[in-house]
């Protein structure tokens, strides 16, 4: 069964690289070999180079993208604003943007309840208004009354989670990047079969390309058969398209919108160590209870519906206020991030934590491949004494990529920030926190793609325990991990020229 379900496989990715190799060979043969009108044709697509390389420049994208798109100019004079024109303008990406505009305006009554919460935040945290009043603006209102509760391991996730799905009485709402059948999932997979035949709405949405090779071809109609509604997020194709670029990154699970889970882990078993995959793998999650946990139902409905061509009404999932004696733990605001507008929602909490930090930041990420933004914030901060410490891994799960992300170490370090790397294998975590009283813990990556091009969402956090669990674990974890000096960062002019092309490629990566 396994080997046939191997071949499947292999047969689907094998036809669409041929799709794709036969679209590029027949591009390049309309242009190279039509005499006289290949003249003209490449003349055209060298003026729409230099015409795309103007806009460009002209853009208000991230200065990364736009020295990459300057070389790509320079390199291809012919195919760069064939190309630019490509990524750029597409019906199916500004379908999918005006969708999700139409998606939040027509949810955000169900966000937004009243309550006074939001003033009530700000007097109780006036040092952070401008954190609680960006994100409330950006859509994602903060919330008193819900407790929160940090896991430091998957494993810790998996314990919690199991319970309370068993306690869903009305649905279970589960998307994820990655599913993957073994140990997590299995156990996942018969609860939810249970509850969907005692009538529980049971929904699961999962990104194509992050299961294309850990789930079977039609599993989703698998799921439909066993009453699960399942649906796969922007499906592959083999079409040049940019959409395929922009991915569900995200986290979620919400339990009759009143308990709510998300974080850095899948539903696979690597996550919760079951198996063995480039040594420990350190994850982290949070629990939501309360008024918080209807934000990330409402996220999850608006990606449900992303692809729907008459959205549903959400009125049946939403459940009434917590009451006003539920414990209230701190402040707690769930926001996402999407890359079909313009608002890097992800990248602004990540750099507020920074600029506002007084005495330390303590951040988790998988991957450091950073823009001058991010770069400039970390330095400024490290060198206006404030204590800024980053643990990455130690044991790669893409080598090209880690190679990246070392090569920022050594600005970083120049400026004073101190890095440590994860030692008994893989950090997957994606947790920033800042001065004892605020953190942000979520799917959200300090990479190119998971800050520009992937769906992502992230939970912010003031006071409250889970406030000093974070810490804890951060400590804790520092005592497995080796700190990077600058002597290790000290290399030949060979790898320090490919280290450079890295970060140039870095929007690629």
């Amino acid at each position: 069964m396994r080997k046939r379900w191997f071949l499947q496989l292999l047969r689907r990715r094998v036809f669409v690289i041929l799709l794709l190799v036969v679209q590029g060979l027949v591009l390049i043969g309309l242009i190279c070999n039509a005499g006289r009108l290949a003249q003209w044709v490449s003349s055209a697509f060298k003026v729409l180079s230099i015409l795309a390389g103007l806009r460009v420049v002209s853009s208000g994208d991230k200065p990364a993208f736009k020295l990459l798109w300057v070389v790509l100019f320079l390199l291809f004079p012919v195919f760069g604003g064939l190309f630019y024109l490509l990524v750029t303008f597409q019906s199916s990406t500004l379908r999918v943007a005006r969708r999700l505009r139409n998606l939040e305006a027509a949810s955000r009554p169900f966000l937004f309840t009243g309550g006074g919460d939001y003033e009530a935040a700000c007097q109780a945290a006036p040092e952070c208004s401008p954190q609680i009043s960006y994100l409330q603006r950006a859509g994602f209102p903060v919330c008193r009354h819900t407790s929160c509760r940090y896991f430091p391991s998957g494993e810790q996730v998996f314990q919690a989670l199991l319970p309370e799905l068993r306690k869903a009485e009305r649905y279970i709402f589960l998307e994820f990047f990655i599913i993957q059948e073994g140990v997590m999932w299995n156990a996942v997979h018969d609860i939810l079969r249970e509850k969907a035949a005692q009538g529980v709405t049971v929904r699961v949405l999962y990104d194509d390309i992050g299961s294309f090779l850990t789930l079977p071809k039609g599993y989703a109609d698998r799921l439909c058969r066993e009453g699960i509604q399942c649906r796969v997020f922007n499906r592959f194709r083999p079409v040049l398209s940019s959409l395929q670029n922009n991915r569900d990154h995200r986290k979620i699970i919400s339990i009759d919108g009143k308990v709510a889970f998300t974080g850095g882990f899948n539903l696979a078993d690597e996550y919760i160590n079951a198996v063995e995959k480039h040594g420990r793998w350190k994850d982290a999650g949070v629990l939501l209870q309360g008024d918080a946990a209807r934000s990330l139902t409402v996220m999850f409905l608006q990606m449900w519906n992303l692809g729907s061509r008459a959205p549903e009404d959400f009125t049946p999932f939403m459940p009434g206020p917590a009451p006003q004696d539920t414990p209230s733990d701190g402040l707690v605001q769930p926001y996402a991030d999407s890359p079909v507008d313009r608002e890097n929602v992800g990248e602004h909490v990540y750099l507020q934590i920074i600029s506002r930090a007084r005495r330390y930041v303590y951040i988790y990420t998988p991957y450091l491949i950073v823009d001058d933004s991010m770069l400039s914030a970390l330095s400024l901060a490290a060198k206006s004494g404030v204590d800024v410490r980053i643990i990455t891994p130690h044991h790669w799960d893409k080598w090209i990529i880690h190679t990246a992300t070392r090569a920022y170490y050594r600005p970083l370090l120049d400026a004073g920030v101190k890095i440590y790397e994860y030692t008994p294998g893989f950090l997957h975590a994606k947790v920033f926190l800042s001065d004892d009283t605020t953190a942000t813990v979520g799917s959200i990556n300090l990479d190119y793609r998971s800050l520009y091009l992937h769906f992502e969402c992230g939970v912010w956090l003031y006071q409250g325990q889970a406030i000093r669990q974070i810490k804890e674990d951060f400590q804790q974890t520092l005592g497995v991990c080796q700190e990077v000096t600058a002597a290790d960062c000290r290399h030949g002019p060979l790898f320090r020229l490919f280290q450079g092309l890295l970060r140039l490629l870095a929007p690629l990566l």
